[in-house]
């Protein structure tokens, strides 16, 4: 094995992390705005501003960096895809549009979560082998 593929699987996980710490965010910062100020169902916001609140919660996993978290993160962030498919297909403009951000930021979050899982099982298995 060459260095550069030693060094490689840890700069890939460092980098499928921020990216999804960076879109879970985004899903938040969407969520919110979009329910209260963009476009909510009800003028002056909605109650379906608390969808992000279950988006909070694996934060702190995603950060203290919990493999777990990345696990089940990438299996929850289907109902927000499925809501925004939803959304994006029956909602009126901006609210469609807004929906085609969040099936964004879901599939980046996904991507992201799975890459994650894979390259830092296969950066352990390497330590592993070399010990």
């Amino acid at each position: 094995m060459n260095s550069t593929s030693n060094t490689l699987p840890g700069s890939n996980v460092a980098a499928t992390r921020w990216l999804a710490v960076g879109s879970l965010l985004g899903l938040i910062v969407l969520s919110v705005t979009w329910e209260l100020w963009l476009a909510p169902l009800r003028p002056g916001g909605s109650w379906m501003v608390l969808k992000a609140l279950p988006l909070c919660i694996p934060l702190v996993g995603l950060l203290k960096h919990r493999m777990y978290t990345y696990r089940w993160v990438s299996l929850v962030v289907w109902l927000y895809f499925t809501e925004g498919v939803v959304r994006a297909w029956s909602d009126k403009t901006p609210s469609n549009y807004l929906a085609m951000v969040e099936i964004a930021l879901c599939l980046l979050l996904f991507v992201a979560c799975a890459l994650h899982v894979r390259w830092r099982q296969k950066a352990a298995k390497a330590v592993v082998t070399a010990a």
